[in-house]
């Protein structure tokens, strides 16, 4: 018999802890990490990594859900009391995404800190966040593709594992997690080898090369997924904000390198340890 990895990473008496919120701890810790440890190469301190946490993760949270509310309201309007049910499932990660990039251009202005540069520092932590996090859709057996063979899963060279927890109630499903996943996984070891080169990337830009990557990624495997949120019938509302959010970093690009010119990324905040804000 073939088995299914349950949803439960353990059990303490009545109370069970979900992979997916195990996965989501391991993913925060290791991008606050990655940007710490990024961070002092580029003079900023340690301190406003975690001090940024303590408001993203939170609002982010916050963000997401309102972002899914906001897309399936036709069925909120009718059970408010299940708007805040977010332990029933129910958030999207351009909402979050979108709520932390606000907690972090004011977060940055108050800090007296280069907002694109924090950016580009954070990123590489948010797209592994984002490789580790999709493993928790894995577990729950959600955000899964339509349905496929067994023959064609066994093709992509796939672990058992992966091939058994694609079965859902006798169906093979497009384990579309893993290809949202995978190349990403692909765009942060890019970003990883390309941000140091000198004279390659300005201010914002790492963050800039994330963005329009995510943004590809995301419209060809949403358009394989089976729970997608419809502005109207036939348009898919995260397929339309990644072409949107594809145009506009490249409109960006080329404004801030013929207008704005701004620092190299290598150059760093111009801060220099200690500083005060005062």
């Amino acid at each position: 018999m073939k088995l299914v990895i349950s949803p439960d990473a353990f059990v303490i008496g009545n109370f069970s802890v979900k992979w997916y919120g195990v996965i989501m701890a391991v993913a925060i810790i290791l991008a606050v990490s990655m940007a710490i440890v990024e961070g002092r190469k580029r003079q900023i301190e340690s301190e406003d990594f975690l001090d940024l946490l303590l408001w993203v993760v939170p609002l982010g949270y916050v963000g997401a859900r309102i972002y899914y509310v906001i897309f399936e309201w036709s069925y909120y309007s009718k059970h408010p009391d299940q708007i805040i049910a977010i332990w029933n499932g129910g958030i999207a990660i351009y909402g979050g995404l979108i709520a932390g990039l606000v907690v972090l251009l004011i977060f940055s202005y108050q800090r007296m800190l280069p907002p694109f540069l924090m950016l580009d520092v954070i990123t590489p932590g948010v797209m592994a966040a984002q490789i580790l996090g999709r493993w928790g859709n894995f577990f729950n057996q959600e955000a899964h593709g339509g349905p496929t063979t067994l023959h064609f899963l066994q093709s992509l060279h796939l672990p058992d594992f992966i091939i058994n927890q694609m079965k859902i109630g006798g169906t093979y499903y497009q384990p579309t997690f893993l290809y949202e996943s995978f190349f990403n996984l692909i765009g942060l070891i890019l970003i990883l080898v390309l941000r140091h080169r000198k004279h390659l990337f300005k201010q914002g830009e790492v963050f800039m090369l994330y963005l329009g990557w995510y943004s590809i990624v995301r419209f060809f495997v949403e358009g394989l997924r089976t729970d997608s949120l419809y502005l109207t019938s036939g348009i898919r509302i995260s397929q339309l904000l990644s072409l949107i959010l594809f145009i506009a970093v490249i409109a960006l690009f080329i404004y801030r390198r013929k207008v704005v010119k701004p620092k190299w990324y290598l150059d760093g905040s111009g801060l220099k340890f200690p500083y005060s804000r005062d």
